[in-house]
């Protein structure tokens, strides 16, 4: 049955259409190529999206809650999109400086090779997933039988315990981030490896000491997991299935496991990637206390600061969270307004430490989730009837996301602002679309009101009214105009009204790639 354009366009896919629209129509010439790309992406994701909603036998989402698709599928390519235009602009200020890459050595056309075989590229890769998406809805059977489009099975655990935009953002972030772990990892061996006349490779961009250590972490912990259950696995095979002892006893056992496991390879694992492959002059472990120690007052009273804060406000907030007769909607505001608290004097005073706090707290957030699910003793249960306390029906039996989503939401656009001054309002894109224009919204049920988003709208844009002459004042370039920013701010906030996705994980991105323009 055809579906009309009017029935089919809801509010969350009128939305996302008109953020598209909004980075295509502020792309240079030189990235037309990549505005076709985004264009086809967008369209064949939204008949994707189309297609799935109205056969509800096709997946299995949240109820009341959409698949998601297009704002899963476009939201990453417009930050990227984004992040070009900026980087475009930064060339064009001399503030940085760009080269050719990837090009082989005796390449007797530059002026050919890389970009336009990079056009190429990403526009075959567009049309393969348009004909791969137009040939599995074509397999889909009247009776509602389940074919699996072929680019959700790299997402397929995700999905599991979210919805598919949900499960397509994380997945493809998850592998930009380590693969590009990977291809930094094979270059450096091709330069170990093989001749340096016989290839001419540069990879990626010169990193931070701060954004080489939270890759590190990271790629530690990702490694601890698989490690961790591969110990496990085989101490049960040999020791633990015939051993006699108590379960107190084997509980013990298993948190030795994990600590020595976690240990080593925190210590000793990944410090050595990160020598060796990054080019990391000291041990993590000491340039962190190096890096505090810098300056030690201003950092060590911000880290009691967050200290007093967490603690008294998870105390206050457990204890509330007792009382059947408050809402889960409105605990969860409150860490929205704790976030605001923590991270926004940090954010204009000492940045720099404010991200290497995120990679650690993000880094704090997995070990306890990892903590959580294996019930790992002693904490195991204590951690699990907390993070309990404050679920909703976003979350899963599985994995708890909501703290990730918070966590992410705010650091990930100061994180992508690193570099970068000419658009100072892009790092507080999460602290301000959650912490200010989402908290706005409150109500006492989960419904979303036409009051709540104009607050949220409106107490936004006051907050950009007093940021703006706050950040001119420490030196940074005042170049962002209202009406683009009222454009963010507006976008942004009729996303959050409209979506049923988790909005900690989208709107921050979102909002940063409409204040880069």
């Amino acid at each position: 049955m055809a579906i009309s354009p009017l029935k089919a366009m809801n509010g969350e896919r009128a939305v996302v259409l008109i953020f598209v629209l909004r980075v295509l129509s502020s792309l240079p010439l030189a990235l037309l190529p990549h505005a076709l790309s985004l264009s086809l992406l967008s369209l064949f994701s939204l008949v994707v999206e189309i297609r799935v909603d109205n056969s509800p036998s096709l997946f299995k989402t949240r109820p009341g809650a959409s698949s998601g698709i297009i704002l899963g599928a476009v939201t990453l390519p417009t930050v990227m999109l984004s992040k070009l235009i900026q980087l475009s602009r930064a060339v064009s200020l001399q503030q940085i400086e760009i080269g050719v890459t990837w090009c082989a050595a005796n390449n007797k056309n530059p002026h050919f090779s890389c970009g336009v075989w990079d056009a190429k590229f990403s526009l075959s890769c567009v049309i393969l997933y348009s004909a791969v998406c137009c040939i599995s809805l074509a397999s889909i059977s009247h009776s509602g039988e389940l074919v699996v489009l072929s680019w959700f099975y790299v997402f397929q655990f995700m999905h599991r315990i979210s919805c598919e935009g949900e499960a397509n953002l994380v997945t493809s972030g998850l592998v930009l981030y380590f693969g590009d772990m990977l291809a930094c990892t094979i270059s450096k061996v091709c330069r170990l490896l093989i001749p340096p006349e016989l290839v001419s490779i540069r990879y990626g961009i010169k990193r931070s000491e701060i954004g080489i250590v939270i890759q590190g972490v990271l790629l530690g912990l990702l490694i601890f997991s698989a490690v961790f259950k591969f110990l496990i696995h085989l101490w049960e095979y040999f020791w633990g299935a015939n051993n006699s002892e108590s379960r107190e006893r084997k509980e013990i056992w298993r948190s030795l496991i994990f600590l020595t496991s976690l240990g080593f390879i925190m210590i000793t694992v990944a410090p050595s990637w990160m020598m060796i492959v990054l080019d990391f002059d000291v041990h993590p472990v000491l340039w962190i206390f190096q890096f505090i120690f810098s300056e030690p007052f201003k950092r060590l009273s911000l880290c009691i600061y967050w200290l007093v804060l967490i603690y008294a406000s998870v105390l206050r907030f457990y204890n509330i969270s007792k009382d059947s007769k408050i809402e889960r909607i409105l605990l969860r505001k409150y860490y929205h307004l704790l976030a605001v608290l923590m991270f926004l004097p940090a954010l204009i005073y000492q940045p720099k430490f404010l991200d290497l706090a995120f990679g650690a707290a993000l880094a704090v957030f997995l070990v306890l989730e990892i903590i959580r699910v294996w019930r790992i003793w002693p904490l195991g249960q204590l951690v699990h009837q907390f993070m309990s306390a404050f679920t909703d029906h976003r979350d899963s039996d599985l994995i708890i996301v909501s703290h990730f989503s918070l966590l992410l939401g705010c650091a990930l656009p100061i994180w992508m602002s690193s570099g970068f001054n000419d658009r100072p309002l892009t790092p507080f894109a999460g602290i301000l679309s959650l912490g200010i224009g989402d908290t706005m919204q409150i109500s006492y049920t989960s419904e979303k009101t036409i009051e709540g988003t104009a607050a949220g709208i409106t107490s936004v844009l006051a907050a950009c009214s007093v940021l703006l002459p706050l950040l001119a004042s420490t030196g940074y370039f005042l170049t962002q105009h209202w009406f683009p920013i009222f454009i963010a701010v507006t976008t942004s906030g009729l996303l959050e009204a409209y979506t049923t996705q988790l909005d900690n994980a989208f709107i921050p991105l979102v909002f940063y790639s409409l204040l880069c323009l």
